[in-house]
């Protein structure tokens, strides 16, 4: 097809070709396998007004069906506060590009500033980034802040009671980067420490990564796990469910060295995938091998609180071999997110989403329970909002039977575990829903 607004003419894109030493412009797809590649025009419409234009995209969101959504696996369906949205449509904030210029940026700089003092409260770490892709990135950069940290050490250790998907991320990332990644192994659920301390006394070990909550909904006990680490000259990496920090002990209080995840917890919509917002919180000690930006507070030269940038660690600020970041503008607007969502919710507020979770959860497992059609797979381990169940009925007639009736029950881990999530957005009579249609299996 043509591309009326595209510059370039046939001779440039001839040469730019020739240089990239191929001889057509499908050559440039030539690793991609051919059943992913589409023959033939775009399905596009005739010129539209600006009214058939919203008609057509209202009709085609109107196919989309919203489930009553049992499913978390690290994204959770909360809620956020209307006035959230209004801020951060406002135009100032959505056009907002990289606060270059600290004069004409107060406004971007201070929200800065303010996300990255909630998130550091938060985690009960000394110092936040913003910020990150995603959670899954997040932790990435973190193994690799431990390595660089290390200096020597190559040698990361990643807990198997973490987020699958996030481990996917951690691998690829190790693997471009000469990181070597070894698995500690799980025991009934929870990451097991004997296995942690032989790999430990192995040397070698930059960092430990671990969850909390860990991937099956389980709050692992890390006591004494810092130490651990730190006597072994590794750091101890926690990957944490941000709107749980509001009930539980955070990764500062465990003497965690990087506190990472993703906010979407904190009233991000899910969205139907993004865009999500990864965090790294981390100690003093650590600043410079943070990636993404530190916003810091001065006064000017009459005395005024004011804002700049006071660390940027992009390529395009300093040395390319020094630089740890290629991060800009992009998750600012979802910093902001979180910051109004915070700022809004408050401490209390917070605790009170993690108390719906909680007693929702016990409700519903209880009941599931009860049905005897399904059990608790950890039983004798502590949970917040999120637990698995072990499976006697057919899950993937499950799973049909319940979207038929708007519910997404889970997700399926196992050919019989499925993943239950409780938030504040689930009624008890939509737990009841859930529980009659499982009984009827």
């Amino acid at each position: 097809m043509s591309h009326r607004y595209f510059p370039h003419t046939q001779a440039d894109i001839d040469a730019m070709l020739q240089r990239c030493g191929m001889g057509q412009m499908s050559d440039l797809y030539s690793d991609v396998p051919d059943e992913l590649i589409m023959h033939g025009d775009y399905e596009l419409p005739q010129e539209y007004s600006e009214k058939e234009v919203r008609d057509f995209f209202n009709a085609l969101g109107a196919k989309n069906r919203q489930l009553t959504c049992f499913a978390g696996a690290g994204y959770y369906d909360h809620y956020a506060p209307s006035v959230v949205k209004s801020i951060i449509s406002r135009s100032e904030f959505l056009t907002a590009y990289t606060p270059y210029q600290p004069e004409i940026s107060q406004g971007t700089l201070q929200y800065i500033f303010e996300y990255q003092s909630m998130m550091s409260t938060l985690t009960g770490m000394e110092v936040s980034n913003a910020s990150m892709y995603d959670g899954t990135t997040a932790t990435a950069e973190a193994m690799l802040m431990a390595v660089a940290h290390s200096r020597k050490r190559n040698r990361v250790l990643v807990s198997a009671t973490l987020n699958p998907a996030t481990r996917k991320v951690v691998d690829t990332y190790a693997r471009y980067h000469g990181v070597t990644v070894d698995e500690i192994t799980q025991r009934d659920g929870c990451t097991d420490i004997t296995d942690l301390q032989e790999k430990l006394e192995q040397g070698d070990v930059a960092g430990v990564i671990v969850a909390t909550p860990n991937f099956y909904g389980i709050l692992e006990d890390y006591s004494g796990w810092s130490e651990l680490c730190h006597r072994h000259k590794a750091l101890l990496i926690i990957n944490c469910i941000p709107s749980d920090l509001g009930m539980i002990r955070t990764p500062g209080e465990w003497g965690a060295d990087i506190a990472v995840g993703d906010a979407q917890s904190l009233g991000m919509p899910l969205s139907y995938g993004g865009p999500y917002l990864g965090f790294i919180c981390t100690t003093k000690a650590l600043i410079r091998k943070l990636p993404g930006r530190i916003v810091g507070a001065t006064t000017d030269a009459e005395g005024q609180r004011v804002f700049v940038l006071t660390l940027q660690a992009r390529e395009q600020h300093i040395r390319r071999d020094k630089a740890t970041s290629n991060i800009c503008s992009n998750q600012g607007l979802m910093a902001l997110y979180t910051a109004a969502y915070l700022s809004v919710m408050g401490a209390d507020g917070l605790r009170e989403v993690c108390e719906k979770g909680v007693s929702g959860a016990r409700y519903l497992a209880a009941a599931i329970t009860a049905t005897g059609k399904m059990e608790l797979k950890y039983p004798d381990k502590p949970y917040m909002n999120e637990f698995v169940m072990k499976s006697h009925i057919d899950l993937d007639e499950l799973m049909a039977r319940c979207v038929a009736q708007g519910i997404l029950p889970g997700v399926k881990i196992a050919p019989d575990e499925i993943l239950i999530a409780v938030t504040e957005m689930c009624s008890r009579k939509d737990m009841d829903r859930l529980t009659e249609i499982i009984a009827g299996m």
